[in-house]
């Protein structure tokens, strides 16, 4: 395959796609959308951080599926800071990326405030990681590290609430300790400190996804804050939010692997409509996405829609070119500007007897 061939299909560029946003950027406040989802009876609903997976285009997608609050990945603020590489490619944002989140991996408030520096008038609020398990963020001092440096935290909170005021919020998303205490002094003084949210996971930093995360734990977090709290953790349905608001107590629900595998989980599908499909072709393409991260986004939302033996097939593909001939060989795929793009609900497949065939498969495959 010569590389030519393995280029992103050409598509219409964005206008306002660049690396920072224009200066015309509306703001929504994290904290107004908390007020008026509680005026509405309900929680706000927010898709969370995912390194590689919450970029640009699928930031845009979510939107179009009743999320309310949306987070880029975690960007170490070191590395932004110094290296004018990292800055051009870490993050990138539009006039229609708001509300946005971004989050940021910081060990020290020096590190922290300069970042602020630089990307708060792109932003919507800041988002400090204090509860990724990762082992390298770990060792960096970052992440789930600070679970145990309370007042390291604070400082960070207070530097930047010191520098900039109410003119930028900024929020903390941890996990629970052990002792559920020790959560709560942790939330206590990080509150002194003028954070506007906390975001709490329900699991420990060792706790693995496989296991059920701790609703009970955040609904005592929420008791105690007097911040607005997240709840996060098991998030895969609209019922799932629903129900861990009243279980919680909670302002608002975020999901992170239930939105990657269903874009449109807010909007109360239980499995992403075509048309989710056929937007993030577009965005992709448009915004220059990396080919394994498209492929990775369109298998998470295929394997809810075809059987394992197209999966197997479509996980084979190396390059975009290849990747737009399997979808249009198989598919009915409409593109920006056509009849019924990206309104579409079921599969539109080309062939009958291959719609029949994979009916087939995935009936067998549930028994």
């Amino acid at each position: 395959m010569n590389a030519a061939k393995c280029e992103a299909p050409a598509q219409t560029a964005r206008t306002d796609s660049a690396a920072h946003a224009p200066s015309s950027r509306p703001r929504h406040s994290p904290l107004d959308i908390f007020a008026a989802c509680r005026a509405e009876g309900r929680p706000a609903y927010i898709a969370g951080p995912m390194v590689r997976y919450s970029k640009l285009p699928f930031r845009e997608l979510v939107r179009l599926y009743n999320t309310d609050l949306v987070y880029s990945p975690m960007i170490l603020a070191r590395e932004f800071v110094r290296n004018g590489t990292a800055r051009a490619t870490d993050f990138s944002t539009n006039s229609r990326d708001s509300p946005l989140v971004v989050q940021v991996g910081a060990s020290n408030a020096q590190d922290l405030v300069r970042f602020v520096d630089l990307i708060h008038e792109h932003v919507d609020a800041i988002g400090l990681n204090c509860g990724c398990p990762i082992r390298d963020q770990v060792r960096e001092g970052i992440g789930a590290a600070l679970m145990s440096q309370p007042e390291n935290v604070a400082s960070m909170v207070r530097a930047v609430k010191e520098k900039y005021g109410a003119r930028v919020l900024v929020e903390t998303k941890i996990r629970i300790h052990p002792d559920l205490q020790e959560t709560l002094r942790w939330v206590k003084l990080v509150e002194e400190a003028g954070v506007d949210w906390i975001t709490v996971h329900g699991r420990t930093r060792t706790t693995r996804s496989s296991q059920p995360a701790n609703w009970a734990a955040i609904a005592e977090v929420k008791k105690a804050a007097s911040v607005p709290v997240v709840a996060n953790g098991d998030c895969f349905s609209l019922e799932d939010a629903r129900r861990m608001a009243r279980e919680t107590g909670c302002d608002g629900v975020m999901a992170v692997r239930g939105i990657l595998a269903n874009p449109a989980l807010f909007s109360g599908r239980a499995r992403p409509p075509w048309g989710a499909v056929e937007h993030f072709f577009d965005l992709a393409a448009s915004y220059g996405l990396p080919f394994r991260v498209a492929q990775h986004h369109l298998a998470q939302m295929m394997e809810q829609l075809v059987s394992r033996r197209y999966l197997r097939e479509f996980g084979d593909i190396s390059c975009w070119v290849d990747m737009v001939e399997w979808f249009d060989q198989r598919f009915d795929l409409k593109r920006r500007g056509d009849v019924d793009f990206g309104v579409r609900e079921e599969i539109p497949w080309k062939d009958e007897r291959e719609k029949r065939k994979a009916t087939r498969e995935e009936r067998e495959e549930k028994m």
